[in-house]
Formats: structure tokens, C-alpha cells, sequence
């Protein structure tokens, strides 16, 4: 029993302290890594519940003050993570004009890992699924020689940003590109790109592709820079209402956090995991260690047809692939409305993170 109790107390300890430090509104690495593995919190936690009521404590009320406590962060955690369940209702309609090709758009992401040589393992998965448009991250120029070499002449329209620093970025389309562009939205060796393309029925979608910066010990101390660029994007697709409009990228941030969320309330784009599942991208390695950092967000006059997590490509990422169907007579503009103060919120955030300041303070509700 009393090994038991050792194993309540220490996980426990993990559980709750994991639970509570998210609501300090700091934005260091620490604090803010906590809001990734809230899926591995509510088994730690509720892991600890049972040892800790099966360990018996001589004390009733210290069984029922310790067991109440820990229920209630497990609860909590669950609650933050259910919206990415398939119990939950879905945010983004299923698609009904299946045969309308020309409403279509197929747009895969893979974060490739710069180190990473298996380019045989990306350039067949990229073969297999064929998508329309294809981004790939963290490419330097070795990966844009060889997915050149591999899938060039499938893809003639390209913009390609090699870096060596983990954050080059290419984009390939079958498409024609209107009007691509670079931007250094919020630090000057992380590009991001934006541009158009025009469906076949003729209606034309507004794409803007990330990967800002993750809070850790070893690249950005704090969240600043990753969440002034969510909400700087947020804001440029709230100041077009009427367009079409997918963000989509490896944004080193989960879709259940306060950042991910602020993100959703400014622009108003779907999250067409919300009620599907989680579709947890990162990291490839380790199955109990992993959680959603690629995204796709869309506007609510588009529909799901396909999303889907895809094979292994020897990078830390799994890549993920999503169909979309234009269809606006099921738009219910669903997306949501900022909140009060959001956009104060949003200003602070671009302003630190313009001025690249860490160790900020975070204003909003978590």
C-alpha cells in the first residue's frame, strides 16, 4: 500500500501542478508547454485517483479532499480535450457535393524534418495522395533538390524558401499561384507565404501557410513571437469576412490552447478537427508522447470531405492531408466572434512580439 501511496503522490504532484500552471498568464517556455500534453494529463491523473483510493489512506477526509481533487483536475482536462473527440458535435460540415470536382481542393502538409534523408519515404506518401497543393517545412536546399528531383514536374507553380535554420519552407501547387508572397510577419528568419488560387468553378480561396517558432528551452523562451503571428494572421482574415480562406501549417501549437483558441475567435475559420478527432501529428517517434501541431483552419463555406492523418515519412512529424469542397449554401457561419478584449489581447501580443520581448504577461482568459 504504502508504494501505492508513493505513486498517488507523485503523479499526482505531475497532474496537478501540469493543471494549474497553464492559468498563469506567463507565456514562458515552462508554463506554456503545459498545454500540450493535456491528453497525457487525464491519464496521469486519473492513473493517480485510483492508486490513491486503493491505497487506503487512514484518513477519510484526507481520502476525500486528496480524491476530489485530483477528479476534478482530471475532469478539467478532459473537458479541454473533449471538443477534439468524436463525441463532440462537428464544427466544419461534411461535404455533400462529392462529385463536384471543380468545388475540390486536396492540400497536404509535411513537416519533414530538416536532418531527415528517407526523401523515398515523402515523395511516395506525397505520390500516393497527390494532393493539389503541398506544403513542406523545415526544407533547405538539399530537400528542395531532391523533392525537386521527385515531384517537380507534377507541381509547376512553386515558391520555394530554403533555410537552414529549421524553418525553410516550400510550396508546391498543381494551381496556378496568384500573387505569392514571403512575409517576415513577426521575426526576420521565420518566412511565412501567402497567396491565392482559383477552384475550378472559379471561386477563389486566400491561403496563408505558417510555422512560427515554439516555446522551449532550446529555440524561443516564451510564446511571444508563435502567438503574436496567430493573431496578426487572425486579424488580417477578420478584415476580410467575404473571402475563403485556409491557415494551415505546422503552427508548434495545439488546437485546445489559449493561443490556438484566440487564434479561432479573431478570424472566425473552422477547425475541422473539432467533433473528428485529434489527428495527433508530433511527435512520430513515441505514440504516449504526442499531440496536434499541424493545423488546417478554414472558412465556414467550406466543407470536409476527407481528413486524415497519413503513413509515417521518417520525420518527427506525421504528415496530414485534408479534401475540401466549396459549398457555401451550407455555410451557417458557424466560426466564431471575438470575445471581450480579444482584440485588445491580440494588439498586446503583436506589439511584444514585434518588439520581440519574452516573459510577457498574457492578458486573455485561459
Amino acid at each position: 500500500m504504502l508504494a501505492l501511496r508513493i505513486i498517488a503522490y507523485a503523479l499526482g504532484f505531475i497532474g496537478v501542478v501540469g493543471t494549474l500552471l497553464p492559468f498563469l498568464k506567463y507565456d514562458d517556455w515552462w508554463i506554456r508547454g503545459f498545454d500540450y500534453p493535456r491528453q497525457q494529463l487525464v491519464i496521469i491523473l486519473a492513473g493517480s485517483a485510483v492508486f490513491w483510493f486503493v491505497s487506503r489512506h487512514y484518513s477519510p477526509t484526507m481520502n476525500w479532499t486528496v480524491g476530489i481533487i485530483l477528479a476534478a483536475a482530471t475532469l478539467y482536462q478532459a473537458f479541454r480535450i473533449y471538443p477534439y473527440t468524436p463525441l463532440h458535435e462537428t464544427d466544419a460540415r461534411n461535404a455533400e457535393r462529392t462529385e463536384q470536382t471543380d468545388r475540390h481542393l486536396t492540400l497536404m502538409i509535411s513537416n519533414v524534418l530538416q536532418t531527415n534523408k528517407r526523401t523515398d519515404l515523402v515523395i511516395g506518401v506525397i505520390k500516393e495522395n497527390d494532393p493539389d497543393i503541398l506544403l513542406t517545412v523545415e526544407t533547405n536546399d538539399w530537400w528542395e533538390e531532391k523533392l525537386t528531383e521527385g515531384i517537380g514536374e507534377d507541381y509547376p507553380y512553386r515558391v520555394p524558401v530554403p533555410l537552414d535554420n529549421l524553418y525553410g519552407m516550400h510550396l508546391w501547387s498543381k494551381i496556378e499561384l496568384i500573387d505569392p508572397e514571403v512575409k517576415y510577419r513577426i521575426k526576420d528568419d521565420i518566412p511565412s507565404i501567402d497567396t491565392q488560387v482559383r477552384l475550378g468553378n472559379g471561386r477563389v480561396v486566400d491561403l496563408h501557410f505558417l510555422h512560427p517558432m515554439p516555446p522551449s528551452p532550446s529555440e524561443a523562451y516564451a510564446s511571444t513571437g508563435r502567438d503574436a503571428e496567430l493573431s496578426l494572421v487572425g486579424l488580417e482574415v477578420r478584415d476580410k469576412p467575404d473571402r475563403t480562406t485556409i491557415v494551415a501549417g505546422d503552427l508548434n501549437d495545439v488546437a485546445w490552447s489559449h493561443s490556438s483558441r484566440l487564434f479561432q475567435r479573431l478570424s472566425g475559420l473552422l477547425d475541422p478537427r473539432r467533433g473528428r478527432g485529434m489527428f495527433s501529428t508530433f511527435h512520430a517517434d513515441y505514440a504516449l508522447l504526442r499531440w496536434p501541431l499541424d493545423h488546417v483552419f478554414h472558412s465556414s463555406d467550406l466543407t470536409v470531405l476527407e481528413l486524415k492523418r497519413l503513413p509515417y515519412v521518417g520525420s518527427d512529424h506525421f504528415p496530414v492531408l485534408i479534401r475540401l469542397s466549396y459549398e457555401p449554401e451550407q455555410d451557417a457561419k458557424q466560426g466564431e466572434s471575438p470575445e471581450e478584449d480579444d482584440l485588445e489581447e491580440a494588439g498586446k501580443t503583436i506589439e511584444l512580439g514585434r518588439q520581440k520581448k519574452d516573459d510577457a504577461v498574457i492578458e486573455g482568459q485561459h
